[in-house]
């Protein structure tokens, strides 16, 4: 299952910039990998996972902008069509299982 965040933050003000940066970093450090510019994804293992990290979103959201999270299945995920441009060899795209030691 993944978790799909995508944002669309204002930067016009100082205080802009400091939210847009501090909600980056949160999804960083709570291993939302980036995907491309401002769509970052996660895997859970489950729905109660996704569920729990919805809410951690919700929490840390910015006070302005646009944020939507979208859960999709590995299956889902792995049936992405690349338009334009190449895949990706940081995120993992199949519908195998992961097994991580």
């Amino acid at each position: 299952m993944r978790i799909i965040v995508f944002f669309d933050l204002p930067t016009l003000s100082y205080q802009d910039i400091k939210a847009y940066t501090k909600f980056r970093k949160f999804l960083i450090k709570d291993g939302f990998i980036m995907m491309q510019e401002s769509v970052y994804i996660k895997l859970a293992l489950n729905n109660t996972v996704a569920s729990a990290q919805i809410n951690r979103i919700k929490t840390n959201k910015p006070p302005d902008g646009l944020v939507q999270v979208l859960t999709i299945t590995e299956k889902q995920f792995s049936k992405m069509e690349y338009v334009v441009g190449f895949k990706s060899t940081e995120v993992v795209d199949t519908d195998e299982r992961l097994i991580v030691l």
